[in-house]
């Protein structure tokens, strides 16, 4: 499902990265009772009433400052509202209404974005209520809160879940959800406006160029391709421009919402421990991947083995990238690029296939022929069948009279022969094992 964002805004030392904590439940942002703590951004999901969404934490707003901390900070927030779903515009209702956030009242008012109005630091509830001045910032009823102690808190989520755009499920049979991940300056949008056969994208040699996540279709030997061009995604703490913090929230979007992620690294450069992170990150969520390595053109003495011994060095990092194509292109010249559009289709007829149980059982005897589960406690552990119980990713349940001896390497020795014996290149695998209904152990 498609997230959305909320973002948190108001004046310096109103108990925002209090807020944001309290939504995330941990303590990722820094709260202090110092104005003007949080200068950069956090952002990280939340869950309410089945909903999932961002929150994204601002700085403290200033408007009228010429201080360059506090311009910087409003350029940030102004982006926040820009790209906002749902707005949280904290006040401090002990000390009541104040210049800025007037100020801040009237920027929202012309966004023309859902605004919440939050009465923070009432920790006293019921018995105190929000000052009646906040109505004149003409932004509703104030919701009163305490973000320091949670009264209110659940009451706020309601709010916020219901001014949220309805549900959009991404998973839809006619249309492959394809996200171009990688860090900045790889050639991310050569390699889109290749694909696609037309200048869709901008492209320059500027690292981060691509500030938007913009959709194109393609229609591809009968099927019709979804391409989201993101983002570089860089480490939060490499996160300077107010900008590209709103380009990495959108490229883990991106990331969480399609099923096939295209992972473009620089073949000049090789895979970066970054890369790494964000094929796991794709992989763990259950999502196609495909690794295209670019500017093969530009790589010097090469043979016919050299991407090969490329792939080695990187799965030898990653074990879980052996079982993930590998398609060495040059979006600038077109070498292989169409190659990349036949791996799509595969992945994605991959994540989909389901296998009947009679073939499943069949392979799984064929495993334990050639090995054995091993023993543990000097008793015999015996796998009685398996079938396949989910798609997109493949999910596959092993019933076992013992599950919690069947040792880890042997799970990975089935997963890796169901992989082999189905071609589920490109697609993570899970395999769940149960114990015998009404059986012994």
């Amino acid at each position: 499902m498609s997230k959305p964002t909320v973002a948190i805004v108001g004046r310096p030392n109103v108990g925002k990265s209090t807020l944001f904590n309290r939504f995330i439940g941990g303590r990722e942002a820094i709260v202090a009772d110092q104005a003007g703590t949080t200068r950069d951004r956090h952002f990280g999901d939340a869950t309410w009433n089945g909903r999932s969404f961002w929150i994204v934490d601002t700085g403290g707003l200033v408007p009228e400052s010429d201080d360059s901390m506090d311009r910087a900070i409003r350029r940030q927030a102004e982006i926040a509202i820009a790209e906002a779903d749902v707005i949280l515009f904290v006040v401090d209702a002990p000390e009541g209404l104040h210049p800025i956030d007037q100020a801040i009242a009237q920027q929202l008012r012309r966004s023309k974005r859902p605004v919440l109005l939050v009465a923070n630091k009432l920790d006293h509830m019921p018995r105190v209520t929000a000052d009646a001045e906040f109505y004149a910032l003409g932004l509703g009823d104030p919701i009163p809160v305490s973000a320091a102690v949670g009264k209110g808190s659940g009451d706020l989520l309601d709010l916020i879940v219901e001014k949220l755009p309805p549900a959009t499920d991404n998973e839809d049979a006619d249309q492959i959800s394809v996200a171009i991940v990688g860090r900045p300056n790889v050639g991310k949008s050569s390699l889109a406006n290749r694909l696609l056969g037309e200048e869709r994208y901008v492209v320059s040699p500027t690292a981060g160029t691509t500030r938007d996540a913009v959709d194109s279709i393609l229609n591809y030997h009968g099927k019709v391709i979804r391409f989201v061009d993101t983002a570089g995604l860089r480490r939060k703490s490499r996160v300077d421009e107010d900008v590209e913090f709103y380009s990495t929230v959108r490229t883990r979007r991106a990331i969480e919402d399609a099923q096939i992620c295209v992972l473009v690294v620089d073949a000049t450069i090789g895979v970066h421990h970054q890369d790494l992170r964000i094929a796991t990150e794709a992989w763990d969520r259950g999502t196609g991947l495909i690794v295209v390595v670019n500017k093969w053109d530009l790589v010097e003495e090469k043979d016919t083995n050299t991407a090969v011994r490329g792939t080695a060095v990187v799965t030898e990092k990653a074990p879980f990238l052996a079982d993930v194509p590998f398609v060495y292109v040059s979006a600038l010249s077109g070498q292989r690029a169409r190659k990349v559009l036949d791996e799509i289709l595969a992945v994605a007829e991959a994540r989909t296939r389901r296998i009947t149980t009679s073939e499943v059982n069949k392979v799984l005897e064929d495993l334990i022929a050639r090995n054995q589960p091993p023993q543990v406690g000097g008793e015999e552990v015996k796998l009685y069948y398996a079938s396949q119980v989910a798609v997109a990713p493949p999910i596959f349940v092993l019933i076992c009279n013992r599950p919690d001896d069947l040792v880890e390497h042997y799970q990975r020795y089935l997963i890796k022969g169901f992989r082999a014996a189905w071609n589920f290149s490109g697609v993570p695998m899970r395999l769940r094992i149960n114990p015998r209904t009404g059986g012994s152990r």
